[in-house]
């Protein structure tokens, strides 16, 4: 079965890896990237986004998207992790022929689920502005989307628990606000957070032998991580990086992968735990529960890391052969 995503993002390092593995699968149909700002501002980010669909001929639309929360402050590119411009130490041409659709990415959203009703993914592996932003100028857009798959947010699960706070994953926290109103929805949502993503690891090797058998886009994948593995060796004390955004994409692919829990889940929006995510799964009914009569949703408890890191590799190993024949 071919998946139809749109694929929201805040290319990033990881975001470039999830990108090339949502385009080489055949299981999935990339119709359209929609940008956020995140690890890049929403300028360099939409570059980033344009120079992957001009260097590797995607057919899938481009559209901008929000520059900054609905509600916080903003916090800022994480430069420290994916560089001045996102992609480390390799920067995008600044002249490009790629260009975006002129819609602003909600507008993007709510037409392209319109035109497709039950048959469009949305998998968001950055700040969920966009989809909030859609949500509210389109609240039916519920009941048209098949599913929405999110790489955010960390349940304790495993011990993982945050990545830019104790207790808050990154793209919750770039705005806790959109990724309540997401989760509190009453469309279909599975979050692959820090419990599942941060049990699967590149190793410093295996992007190595990535470069050496995956041809030209091996080497693209290897190139951009140099300042993501470094960042990893010399703050986290890692010798590779954690499998974030393509989890998401290797959720589409095969859900199996993937354990699941259910139950609401609800964002802490201020305070020392803002962008906290907490899942109520245990069935209880309390005397005061404002999760009671939010959908059930899902998240990631456990992965089956080494089926997912062979899917990868022999994903973007079979792109580049394709890559090398043209």
């Amino acid at each position: 079965m071919i998946n139809k995503i749109i694929l929201d993002t805040d290319p990033g390092i990881d975001d470039a890896m999830a990108i090339l593995f949502a385009q080489a699968h055949p299981a999935i149909e990339l119709k359209a990237i929609t940008t956020v700002y995140g690890n890049a501002t929403i300028d360099n980010a939409t570059h980033n986004a344009l120079f992957l669909k001009q260097k590797y001929g995607f057919s899938a639309d481009v559209a901008k998207g929000a520059a900054k929360p609905i509600v916080r402050p903003p916090v800022g590119p994480t430069v420290v992790v994916h560089g001045e411009t996102g992609f480390g130490d390799v920067h995008a041409p600044k002249a490009l022929t790629a260009q975006a659709d002129p819609r602003p990415a909600y507008q993007y959203i709510i037409d392209a689920v319109n035109a497709e009703p039950g048959e469009i993914t949305l998998v968001a592996v950055g700040p969920l502005t966009n989809l909030a932003l859609a949500l509210e100028a389109e609240p039916e857009i519920v009941s048209l989307v098949k599913e929405v798959v999110v790489m955010g947010g960390a349940f304790g699960v495993n011990g993982h628990r945050g990545n830019v706070t104790p207790y808050a994953e990154a793209n919750i926290h770039d705005d806790p606000h959109a990724a309540d109103k997401v989760f509190t929805a009453s469309w279909p949502v599975v979050v692959i957070g820090l419990d599942v993503t941060e049990e699967s690891f590149f190793t410093r090797e295996y992007l190595d032998q990535l470069r050496d058998d995956a041809g030209e886009v091996g080497q693209f994948i290897w190139d951009i991580s140099r300042y993501y593995l470094k960042f990893y060796s010399e703050k986290v004390g890692l010798e590779g990086c954690h499998v974030h955004d393509p989890s998401a994409i290797a959720y589409v692919i095969d859900p199996t992968l993937f354990t699941l829990r259910e139950g609401p889940i609800r964002v802490v929006t201020d305070g020392p735990a803002e962008g906290h995510t907490m899942q109520k799964y245990d069935g209880r009914k309390y005397l005061h529960d404002d999760w009671q009569d939010n959908a059930h949703q899902r998240i990631g408890v456990a992965v089956k890391d080494q089926v997912l890191l062979k899917l990868y590799r022999d994903t973007i190993v079979e792109y580049g052969a394709d890559k090398e024949k043209l």
